[in-house]
Order: structure tokens, then sequence, then C-alpha cells
């Protein structure tokens, strides 16, 4: 896998940044652009690490396939071509190219030039033209971000020819395409776990954002379009030189830059409104690559980071994360998972993939390419990853995601599920308005709730189930199509409720009604149907009318 030094990278002046931005854009080196140039095919096998579509398709020169071939395919071109589309001078002087010597030029003279980090475009969720860079090969082809329109079950990004294509378990962006082994201090770019933690980052205006762990800066560049300062810290040096790079080049503020771990960089200062971090979340029975290993046993680099979060946080403020956690025998992963949370704190946490060890072990040693050192070298690291998951008693591995508000509620709400149905991305909106409707909740007794007012939530459709020909359903199920789209069973009274909740009535009132239509007591109504109302709202299928 190629890479450069921490000397070597772009150093560009912000003036010669504009500069080259400019380039891109005057070139179409977009997201949009690359589709229309590469196809949805070349563009979707891009994800997969297959580069001979899109060197197909760039074959004719011009200024799109110029920029392409050099910092999406890592080719070198003739310095002609760079200096048609670039002000190849000013980026070479900057670092972003170097010269080479052109084998395919008639003569000798005649010089080519190639990248020394990979430039990726990323489209923002509001269509905004950004680029992520990062070592070179170190970048899943998407570039779609996560302005598309789903992501499929489980830990994996699909959605359309635009989006990522990566696998949301990788650390770090995870999801290297390109031949070698991955180096100790690699720096990775756009891969489906870092659109994962972007589409679940809650986009409400904040004072401070922390990007702990920033990588490339993809989460980081994220923040800033609605935190005032954004603080970036990372323990490899190399990832805060490209965390700059990627911000000033897609036009975004300077961020605040510390190098350390975890939150020894930040420790003292004043809280912050936001924190994110996609941490080096593998559990291995070694630390060797610095971008994925946190050199911690087991799960413990994530329980430190959720442990410890609360006391960095100001009031009211969110701590997202990505997170792998060990399902053991004997221990239900919920209860290991919840006893992390810190006091004070509201937390949901989402299990949205499950792994054997054998399937886990299998996906990291091909990750850092040892399938490639020979089948003794293989089969004793994987023995070793099998030891230290016997030794911990670990008979799998769970990924997902980790939201905590901080409410300094003497009754934290704390929610561990597993949901590896598909979802439709972006969730920021409705992880926010999930943690609103727990404050509802916990501040609304029963007889207070029954004089509140409710919305059905948009999307919402009823299914009755039952066999065919049957007079009445066996049960109805009410099913969301957005956010979540969770489905829930209810009964004739919860599924007739939900239906005349339009935020004209009170939930008492409608009860009443319910119960003069079916022949029900109404006050034996009122008892029994308030835990049933509850569910609905913390799901989401119903919203109060304030």
């Amino acid at each position: 896998m190629a890479r450069v030094s921490t000397d070597a990278l772009p150093e560009p002046t912000t003036e010669s940044t504009h500069r080259v931005r400019e380039a891109l854009i005057a070139a179409g080196f977009t997201a949009d652009g690359l589709l229309d140039l590469l196809g949805a095919p070349a563009y979707a096998a891009l994800a997969r690490g297959e580069t001979v579509p899109a060197l197909r398709a760039t074959r004719d020169e011009g200024p799109l396939a110029t920029l392409t071939r050099l910092f999406l395919l890592q080719q070198a071109v003739p310095y002609r071509s760079a200096r048609a589309v670039l002000p190849v001078d000013a980026v070479l002087a900057d670092r972003w190219l170097e010269r080479v010597p052109d084998p395919a030029a008639a003569e000798e003279a005649e010089e080519a030039v190639r990248a020394t980090v990979d430039v990726r475009p990323y489209s923002g969720p509001e269509g905004q033209d950004w680029w992520v860079v990062s070592d070179s090969g170190c970048a899943v082809g998407g570039a779609g971000g996560v302005g598309g329109p789903r992501e499929s079950g489980g830990a994996r990004d699909a959605g359309d020819a635009r989006e990522s294509g990566g696998d949301a378990r990788e650390p770090g962006s995870q999801g290297v395409s390109g031949a070698g082994r991955p180096g100790e201090d690699v720096v990775l770019g756009v891969g489906g776990a870092s659109t994962t933690l972007a589409g679940i980052m809650v986009p409400t205006p904040v004072g401070r954002a922390l990007d702990l762990g920033t990588g490339s800066g993809i989460q980081a560049l994220h923040a800033d379009r609605f935190a005032g300062q954004v603080t970036a810290t990372d323990l490899n040096p190399r990832a805060l030189r490209f965390t700059r790079l990627t911000l000033a080049l897609s036009g975004a503020a300077e961020p605040e830059l510390r190098e350390g771990s975890l939150f020894e960089p930040v420790a003292g200062e004043e809280p912050y409104d936001l924190i994110v971090s996609n941490p080096p979340f593998v559990i291995s029975p070694g630390a060797r690559l610095t971008y994925r290993d946190g050199g911690m046993a087991g799960d413990d680099m994530c329980r430190r980071l959720v442990e410890q979060a609360a006391r960095h946080l100001a009031p009211g403020g969110y701590c997202q994360l990505l997170a792998n956690w060990e399902h053991q025998e004997g221990a239900d992963w919920r209860d290991r998972v919840r006893s992390w949370v810190p006091p004070g704190c509201d937390a949901w946490i989402v299990q949205r993939e499950v792994q054997d060890v054998t399937q886990y072990a299998e996906l990291w040693l091909r990750d850092a390419g040892d399938h490639r050192d020979g089948a003794a070298a293989y089969a004793a690291r994987y023995d070793a990853w099998l030891d230290e998951f016997a030794a911990r008693g670990t008979k799998a591995v769970g990924f997902g995601w980790v939201t905590l508000r901080r409410t300094d509620a003497e009754s934290p709400s704390v929610c561990a599920e597993e949901w590896p149905h598909p979802v439709e991305q972006p969730l920021g909106e409705v992880i926010r308005t999930y943690f609103e409707r727990q404050d509802f909740l916990r501040r609304t007794g029963d007889a207070a709730l029954l004089e509140h007012r409710f919305l059905l939530a948009d999307e919402v459709v009823q299914e009755q189930v039952g066999a065919p020909g049957a007079e009445d359903p066996e049960y109805v199920v009410l099913r969301q199509n957005r956010g979540m789209r969770r489905a829930t069973t209810v009964d004739t009274v919860g599924a007739g409720f939900a239906g005349v909740c339009d935020g004209t009535l009170t939930a008492g009132r409608i009860l009443d009604a319910i119960g003069q239509l079916l022949g029900e007591d109404p006050a034996e109504l009122r008892a029994r149907t308030p835990e049933s109302i509850r569910l609905l709202v913390e799901q989401g299928f119903l919203t109060p009318v304030e």
C-alpha cells in the first residue's frame, strides 16, 4: 500500500489550496461528475477495489479524466496533461504531486507527474462538494457521503451508486483498496464506517465539537457545518496533517488539532456540546495497526470511551461513536454495554451486526494482508486470535453505534437493542428526536400523558395479519417507512388510537371514544393504555404535541 512520509505530505498555502479547489470544481471532479464520467457500474466497482472499469472509462484525455487518474486511480499522467487542468507548478511545489519518468513518453525528456495522496470527491448532506485526503490507495471508491437515501441492513452501507459501498464495521473509514500491507500509521479515507457515523451525527447547532480519533477528518468536516469550533484529535500525527488538508480543500474552517490518545489531548478543558468518534475498535490479540487496534484488551477501548465521555460533555451534549463489543459466555451483551454508560447520561445503543469469532478473525486477518504471508504464518496468527477469544470467553463480536446524551437525570433512560434491519440514513434528526421523547416521557406521568395530544409519524402504515378469508386479523402491525423503519404489534385499541392521533384530541378523549365504540369501560381503558402509548412514543410512532 502506497504511502508517503509525514514530511512529504502536501503543505499548501491558503491561496494555493483555493486554486486547487477551484481547478477541481472547474473540471467537474466531484461526486456527481465522477458518476457521470465513469457510469454506475465502474463507479460501483471502485467500492469493491476494482479499478479496471474506471481506467477504461478514463482513456480519453480531458480535465476530469486526468484528475480521476491522478487522484483517484493513482496513475501517473503526462506533465502536459496535468498542466492543462491544474496550476501544476504550484501543486508540485506544495507536494500534491511529484515528478516521475513517463514510461509511455515518446521522448525520454518528457516527464509525468503522480499524486502523493488520495484525493476523493465526497458529497455533503446538502450537496456540498467536498474532498477527503488520505494515503494513496486507502479509500473505498464511494464518494456519495450520507446525502443518499438509504443504508442497507446490518452493518453495510449500500445505497445508490453515489454512496460509499463500504463496510460499516470498519474503523477509521476502513475498507482498503489496493495491494500491499497497510503501514502502521496509515491514514484511511472514505468508507462505510465513516459514512455511517456521519449519518447518525445529531445536526444541532453547537458551540464546541470534538472529533476524537479524526483519521482523515471526515467527521470534523461534517461537524464543521453546525459547530462554532471543531477540535480534532488523533494519536497519529500524520492523521492530523490529513485532517487539515481535507478541511482546507473542502472550504471548511481551520480545526483545532491535538495529538494524543483518547481524551488526553483535551483533559481539563471546557466540555463539548458534541463528541464523535470512529475509534480503532477492532478486538485483536495485539495492537499492530494504529488505525485499527486500540492496544487494549477485548473491548476496553470502547468501554473507556463511553465511561469517560460524560466528564467531557456539556449539559445536553451528545457523544456518538461506533463500537465493537464482546458477546461472552453466560452474559447478555446488553447488560455489558449498558454497564459502560456513565451516571447522568441517557443512552441509545444499537447493535447492527454480530459475527462469530471465526468470521471476525478472518475479516481482520485479510484486512491486514496476513493471508498473503503464507499458510503457516496465516494459521499461526489465526490461532492467536482464537486463543485470545477463548481466554476471554468470547463467542461472538457485535458491531453498532452508541449515542449518549448528558441529562444529569436521576433516572436516566438507557436502551440497548438489536436492530439488524434496513434503516434510512441520515438518522441524525431521528436520534435527536428520540432523546427529546425520552425527556417528555420522564417528566410526564400517566395522568398527564392522557391530557396530551399526539401526532402519528409520517409514512406509518398499518398491516393486518391473519389467515386468508378470516373475518378478523390475528394481529395488527404498525410499520414505519422512514428513519429506523420499525414495526410493532398492536391490538385493536392501539391501532384505532394511533389512527386518530392527528394532534386535535387528547389521548384521554380518544380512549373515551374508542371505549364507547367497542363497548369497553373508558376508565379501564385509561388505566391500562398509558404503557402502550409510552412504547409508541418511545419508538417514534407517535410524537407529542407540546
